[in-house]
């Protein structure tokens, strides 16, 4: 499901898409991780990832000439954190400067990444910094702690004990499988206690998980207000876009809303529900605090509700211009949050759904427009498979106006589908073998 896109973060968390994610840097320092358990430490020998054990047994974290491949979605749930570490053969960590960890997505988009700096001459090992879970999703959080006793004692203050090799009788025979590091294993013990030398630093607290109820169905008109902070859930496996808890705000009449902190870069999901059968538009604010022209929602709908996908930007937070006469509120969320098509669906009103089967047909049928002025209703389909914003070459798949009956063809997912539409509707998903 879905993390900070395209935001290159310092010594901060920062929001992750939950994908194959690539850990590089720069030639002088081999990469190793290690999968920590909720008492943040190892659960056995398998899970240190280095040169001389390039695989984790789930296949989940590899390590190649090109750096670190984290699968972040098929991670074993019992995994907690993953630790990313460098160390060097030759000299220090002083004799690799200007040297930088970078995360980069699918697509070839940094999500996150720091500068490392020189360290001391005497260290040998850094621990770079750690992938770690919050709110169902993933965040990276940029560390840069040296250690003088190198990779060894890196990786034993996590509960990895590497014995001494004994020295061979003989001259041993080539190897044809992985170098070990001489003999990993799992000890007991706390993890590095805080602001010991070699320690790394705490993570913040994880927040209590999102509630696992269904998202409330479509509203018809003249239902009963919506509650701002009815439950949602997130669609499983769903890949595209950041993990958040979701922002909340209510309100009356027009305003200007400013997400907080806890709204990453990248798309995101825009909720809004209106009181009363009056006019209403929103649309995001540029870096300038100018109005953009692109708006979300530009509707007279009674009762309005509408979900649409935006960008929340690299620098600064998501700011929508809402102009509305009633009472309102608006929920900004991950876009695994949206509807997923399956089945029957119906719905009222713009929305942003989602498509995660193979090909398949869409069946449609809208009503006539509550407003008198015979509706309007398209679809764009954004194809999003490894990518970490909406896709610059939408599809337009329907462009109809009035009551009727429409099938169209779907791709295989994952699919975005934005849809605009002046009345109810009701779709079928009919999937091909």
């Amino acid at each position: 499901m879905m993390c900070g896109m395209g935001h290159i973060a310092k010594d901060v968390n920062s929001w992750v898409p939950s994908v194959t994610l690539r850990v590089a840097t720069p030639k002088g320092l081999d990469l190793s991780a290690l999968l920590l358990g909720a008492d943040g430490r190892v659960r056995g020998d398998a899970d240190m990832v280095f040169v001389g054990q390039p695989h984790h047994p789930s296949g989940t974290v590899r390590n190649g000439s090109a750096g670190l491949e984290v699968d972040l979605c098929g991670v074993e749930a019992s995994v907690e954190r993953i630790v990313i570490a460098g160390s060097v053969e030759d000299g220090s960590l002083a004799d690799v400067p200007a040297a930088s960890v970078n995360v980069s997505a699918p697509d070839g988009a940094s999500v996150a990444g720091h500068p490392v700096p020189g360290g001391a001459p005497d260290e040998t090992a850094v621990v770079l910094g750690e992938f770690h879970r919050e709110s169902g999703g993933w965040k990276f959080r940029a560390v840069g702690q040296g250690y003088a006793s190198g990779l060894a004692g890196l990786v034993g203050a996590y509960g990895v004990e590497v014995a001494e090799e004994e020295p061979p009788a003989e001259p041993a025979a080539p190897l044809s499988g992985p170098v070990p590091l001489t003999g990993v294993v799992k000890v007991p013990g706390p993890p590095p206690a805080e602001g010991s030398r070699e320690a790394e630093a705490v993570p913040e607290s994880v927040p209590e998980s999102v509630p696992a109820s269904a998202s409330a169905s479509a509203s018809a008109p003249h239902s009963p207000f919506p509650s701002a902070d009815r439950p949602y859930a997130l669609v499983e496996g769903w890949e595209f876009g950041p993990v958040f808890e979701p922002f909340v705000v209510e309100g009356h009449g027009a305003d200007v809303i400013t997400t907080d902190t806890r709204v990453p870069p990248g798309p995101v999901l825009v909720e809004l529900a209106h009181q009363g059968d009056d006019y209403v538009s929103l649309q995001p604010l540029d870096k300038r605090n100018k109005d953009t022209g692109d708006f979300l929602f530009t509707n007279q709908l009674p009762e309005f509700r509408g979900s649409r996908v935006v960008a929340a930007p690299e620098k600064g937070p998501l700011r929508l211009r809402l102009s509305a006469p009633n009472r309102w509120n608006l929920r900004v969320q991950p876009v695994a949050a949206a509807r997923r098509l399956r089945g029957t669906l119906r719905g009222y009103g713009p929305e942003a759904l989602l498509h995660t089967g193979g090909a398949a047909d869409l069946r449609m049928e809208f009503e006539d427009a509550p407003t008198g002025d015979g509706g309007y209703a398209s679809i764009w389909c954004h194809e999003v498979a490894g990518l970490t914003a909406l896709s610059p070459d939408p599809s337009l798949i329907l462009s109809k106006t009035g009551a009727r009956r429409e099938t169209v063809p779907l791709p295989p997912g994952p699919l975005v589908l934005l849809l605009t539409a002046g009345s109810r509707w009701t779709f079928t998903l009919d999937e091909l073998d």
